[in-house]
């Protein structure tokens, strides 16, 4: 009795320490960020902040189920979605650390049945989002699967070995892809011989004595203690969110508060014999071009408000999970919730501003100062711009007597002369400049010290008859095995799938269109004599997948 006694009391003298350096009074205002989850029928999360590598907050709010009214708590289970790629990292920079690869060796000799790009991809790529592959959602929503489709490894794996090209060079830019870390799994599984699931398990979760966490490859299977995920919010209603997860390396792991805080400590305070394997999780390497990435091993490695940072967010479904680590205020924050308008980015920064009493607007606005230029002179300048690699259409306008700037359907931004057919945004805390060549109709945007952007200015009349009629006709994608129909409903042009139905096609100049996601930009390849040979067709992280004409 004495001796529990005394632990209770050594528990408690901790505990009053560790609030000492973080006011109980801004505990209390976080909590406070989080109540409205308690009200009825709302669904809510877990949150935990550690200070030293102990908990200082740690609460549950709302129901990790609506139908059976069962709250969420400190210990339920969330699948924290993408913040499972950090453990697939680690498990790659394990096996590294042992000899049993390099994260430098090409992929295709863990996996010589992928495709030759010409190119070499890196697991280092993979690591970084870097290795120009096309991404698993993009990729099979374009191949005419729905968003509750069951989707594994097995079917990204099929679809790969049919891919022609990669969506740029190995190293040129970062593009997020979940299918470089869904491979990091088949080459840890080629590596050690063993089941990810339980490789994951023996080689990462219990030697750091998570033993809440797990790998999910059956979308089905039943596991006590686990969040079910919600779309929606307070005021529209929710609605349960359809499980079609079954894709392991990139998202689909489970865990809870406790487990992911142990977790990230690792990256303030690594346990012993870790030490190693955490300093290489931050390794951030530059592009080709020798500018930097951000993106580290499976996490972000910047700052916040002037503060290091090691963060990554996760979102499934209804899940949204965020986890962040501050090493050198030695505080971590674990945010892991089951409805889709959580927002849990805007959270952990709120809770960031509560514990380290950061400003509200921390980096100042840029100041510009301008010239004079006659009101009849901007008329010159204005038009609409087309970025061909990115594709997206930027506009130059004038609105009371003022040049503005606007990227797609978003409102105009006012842009200043400062010099010679060059301006400057107002009011950012970047400074980015537009420059004008008003002789070959280009449009040069830079941000800080980044690389300019230029876009062409193009001609925004409507098509004629003659060139919508261009447009019509099936188009077959071998790379992906499915067809579109374009054809011309009541003079508009329409798109059609046998499983994404029929949707207007919009036309944005000559030879490129839009039509709603998963398909976005359509870009025509004509012959000489004008005629549609196929199409490309790009929605993000799946660029320029090539469609021929079979109609």
């Amino acid at each position: 009795m004495k001796k529990r006694f005394l632990l209770i009391t050594f528990t408690l003298l901790l505990t009053n320490y560790l609030f000492a350096q973080i006011d109980e009074s801004k505990l209390n205002k976080i909590d406070s960020i989080f109540l409205d989850w308690n009200t009825p029928n709302h669904p809510g999360g877990a949150v935990e902040i550690a200070y030293k590598g102990k908990p200082i907050f740690n609460s549950a709010y709302g129901l990790a189920s609506l139908e059976y009214l069962v709250p969420n708590t400190t210990g339920t289970r969330f699948n924290i979605a993408s913040v499972s790629k950090q453990f697939s990292a680690i498990g790659i920079v394990l096996l590294h650390l042992e000899g049993k690869l390099s994260v430098d060796d090409d992929i295709r000799k863990y996996m010589p049945e992928l495709p030759d790009f010409g190119e070499t991809i890196t697991i280092r790529h993979m690591l970084h989002h870097t290795s120009g592959l096309r991404s698993l959602h993009a990729m099979l929503g374009l191949a005419g699967w729905r968003g509750d489709d069951l989707r594994t490894n097995e079917d990204l794996d099929r679809f790969m070995l049919k891919q022609k090209e990669l969506n740029f060079k190995p190293g040129e830019e970062y593009l997020y892809c979940n299918t470089g870390f869904m491979f990091l799994a088949n080459i840890i599984e080629k590596v050690t011989g063993e089941n990810f699931v339980d490789w994951m398990q023996k080689s990462v979760f219990n030697p750091l004595g998570m033993l809440d966490t797990y790998v999910e490859d059956e979308y089905n299977r039943i596991v006590p203690n686990n969040a079910t995920s919600y779309d929606g919010s307070k005021k529209a209603g929710f609605k349960r969110e359809v499980e079609y997860w079954g894709y392991i390396g990139s998202g689909n792991m489970h865990s809870t508060t406790s487990d992911l805080t142990k977790w990230m400590n690792n990256f303030i305070t690594p346990q012993k014999g870790w030490e190693d394997a955490f300093k290489m999780m931050q390794t951030v390497d530059n592009f080709n071009n020798g500018k930097p990435n951000k993106y580290a091993f499976g996490v972000n490695v910047d700052k916040y408000k002037g503060v290091k940072m090691i963060q990554h967010g996760g979102s499934i479904g209804g899940f949204r999970s965020i986890a962040v680590a501050y090493p050198e205020k030695e505080v971590s924050i674990i945010i892991i919730t089951n409805f889709s308008t959580s927002g849990t980015s805007s959270l952990a920064q709120k809770i960031s501003d509560i514990l380290f009493d950061l400003p509200k607007n921390y980096e100042p606005i840029v100041q510009v100062k301008g010239i004079e230029i006659a009101n009849d002179e901007l008329a010159k300048y204005e038009g609409s711009y087309w970025n061909d690699k990115d594709n997206y259409v930027q506009k130059i306008f004038v609105e009371n007597d003022t040049l503005k700037y606007a990227r797609g359907n978003r409102s105009g931004q006012a842009i200043i002369p400062v010099a010679n057919d060059q301006f400057q945004l107002v009011g950012s805390t970047a400074k980015i400049t537009y420059t004008f060549d008003t002789k070959v109709g280009t449009l040069s945007v830079k941000v800080d010290d980044e690389e300019p952007v230029t876009s062409a200015k193009f001609d925004t009349a409507e098509p004629t008859a003659k060139e919508l009629q261009s447009y019509v006709g099936e188009f077959y994608s071998p790379e992906l095995e499915t067809s579109y129909w374009i054809s011309i409903v009541d003079n508009k042009l329409q798109i059609h799938h046998p499983r994404h139905g029929d949707s207007e096609v919009e036309y944005i100049k000559k030879d490129v269109l839009n039509a709603k996601y998963p398909i976005s930009i359509i870009k025509y390849k004509k012959d000489k004599r004008g005629r549609a040979t196929g199409i490309y067709i790009s929605n993000g992280r799946a660029r320029n997948v090539w469609f021929e004409k079979r109609s």
